[in-house]
């Protein structure tokens, strides 16, 4: 089983320096992380529809995944269900240009990229 969610400051999987970036790397290098920050970056979701969007993961790591995001204040719940903070949404905003690379790479491969999956 994991430990608590990746805070910075703290040694995280892989390294002991404590450094952010690498708590980061930890905590969005969970599986399953980046899809439910993907799927919260387009609607918000309750319990049950994020389980749906993400391919019926099981209850047990949506509901480790959703306590870490909520811990690194990525993510919140509120009456619609949980939607991205401010800092979640800087994190995805951040990510876009991996996105575009992504793409760029498929490309590359021969692949054509579809442009609603994640």
């Amino acid at each position: 089983m994991e430990a608590r969610a990746p805070r910075p400051g703290v040694p995280v999987r892989g390294s002991a320096s404590g450094r952010p970036v690498m708590a980061a790397l930890d905590l969005l290098g969970r599986r399953w992380t980046m899809r439910i920050l993907w799927e919260l970056s387009h609607a918000p979701a309750g319990f049950r529809e994020l389980q749906r969007r993400c391919e019926r993961m099981s209850s047990s790591v949506l509901s480790t995944r959703l306590d870490d995001l909520t811990a690194a204040r990525l993510a919140a719940l509120h009456d619609d269900g949980y939607r991205l903070t401010p800092l979640g949404r800087d994190l995805v905003e951040a990510l876009a240009p991996l996105s575009a690379w992504s793409r760029r790479w498929a490309e590359e491969m021969g692949d054509a990229p579809p442009s609603d999956q994640p």
